[in-house]
């Protein structure tokens, strides 16, 4: 008798194929906040102390100390900082504010906003900073301040920067909402100086959700600035009062404190993640293929930077599309990017303000093509290589016929 049949391999049915699922959206960004912290906000919250209290005078203790013991006060942003830093300065109607048109719109808008005036001058285009070759050029007997940026974390040069303003009587005040963290010569950013302004944004290497603080240089201009972040109050005793100036309703929570109070801690490991991946995404950048599709890229600074962000200028007139493109294609692609920043001189407020294109061509070729790329702690040497990947077959598939 034969034995049974069996039924061939060619008849057994095929394996049903999985679909792979797209990898998770990459952010250009995204805080890390630890379960600590956020048991400590709950702790805040029960405590029935949530606006201005004990947790912003440790902190502002502990800004204080980190900036070598100069007079630290918080703000509920690191925009009303840089404008009480140019009320202290007594910048007022009729002077003039230097700064650069490569910065978030902020920056100006503070020098508009106590009556002055702000004079731009064009960037250096390694280094995406205000060009202080060009500043003493812009200098007139209105001029009362210096407002330089630091792009991206990377210090503007404080010698040449200090040197300009002691030869002209000049105040600084410190744009440094990006570079908490970052150095110059060996010292912190705000460790010396004149007024020093950062943000806590969420965007920013540590946060306070919404908030800033700024960096000031004795307790006359801290006590000043006091005034201003609260309505020019000055309270004695249980039930003394007196107003006598002009302030605003600046002052940042407890909870938001207790959040920048855990935050504080984390910085320096913060910092060095960022910059083992920008280490990657040089590397990667910097393969014959990928650097042979014209991006320029920032300026490889591994010992002052503190990497807030990661920017590339795309090479405009190779490529057949616009950055909106890029982006838009990018974003198909699950991966979130930036702008920072449009040229502030172009807007309308400031075209209406006598400004118009052409005026600072480096700015402007540099704000149409810089293209911020994500960074932030918790991403992977992985995902930088899918960004590096996914923008060069960009680049690649629209290139100039």
């Amino acid at each position: 008798m034969s034995a049974p049949a069996t039924k061939s391999a060619s008849a057994r049915p095929a394996p049903v194929e999985q679909a792979k699922s797209p990898p998770p959206y990459l952010p250009l960004t995204r805080p890390t906040i630890d379960e600590e912290t956020i048991a400590g906000v709950a702790d805040v919250l029960r405590s029935g102390w949530i606006t201005s209290g004990p947790n912003v005078k440790l902190l502002e203790a502990k800004l204080s100390d980190y900036c070598g013991g100069r007079p630290v006060r918080v703000f509920n942003s690191g925009t009303c900082t840089m404008e009480i830093a140019l009320r202290l300065a007594g910048v007022g109607p009729g002077d003039e504010v230097i700064t650069t048109p490569l910065s978030w719109v902020a920056t100006s808008n503070v020098v508009l906003e106590v009556g002055a005036r702000p004079v731009f001058v064009d960037i250096d285009p390694i280094t995406r900073n205000l060009d202080l070759n060009r500043v003493e050029a812009a200098i007139t007997p209105a001029t009362r301040a210096i407002l330089p940026v630091d792009l991206a974390g990377l210090p503007v040069d404080r010698d040449r920067l200090y040197a300009i303003a002691r030869q002209h009587r000049l105040r600084v005040v410190e744009d440094a909402a990006q570079s908490m963290g970052s150095t110059w010569n060996g010292q912190r950013i705000g460790a010396t100086g004149d007024f020093v302004s950062f943000s806590f944004h969420p965007n920013k290497n540590i946060t306070t959700i919404e908030g800033g603080c700024l960096v000031m240089n004795d307790e006359r201009e801290a006590k000043l600035a006091e005034q201003y972040r609260l309505q020019g109050v000055v309270r004695t005793g249980f039930d003394g009062m007196e107003v006598e100036l002009v302030g605003g309703k600046f002052n940042l929570t407890d909870v938001a404190a207790r959040v920048g109070l855990g935050q504080l801690p984390h910085l320096d490991a913060f910092n060095a993640k960022r910059r083992e991946l920008a280490r990657v995404y040089f590397q990667l950048l910097n393969a014959p293929a990928v650097r042979a599709l014209g991006l320029q890229l920032p300026v490889a600074d591994f010992s002052q930077s503190n990497w807030h962000m990661f920017q590339v200028v795309l090479p405009e007139a190779r490529l057949a599309i616009r950055r909106a493109a890029v982006m838009a294609e990018l974003h198909a692609a699950g991966i979130g990017t930036g702008v920072h920043y449009p040229a502030i001189h172009l807007f309308a407020l400031y075209r209406r303000l006598g400004w118009k294109e052409g005026d600072f061509p480096l700015a402007e070729h540099t704000c149409r093509n810089l293209l911020t790329l994500p960074l932030f702690p918790t991403m992977t040497r992985a995902e930088v290589q899918r960004v590096v990947d996914t923008l060069a077959a960009i680049l690649s598939a629209h290139q100039q016929p």
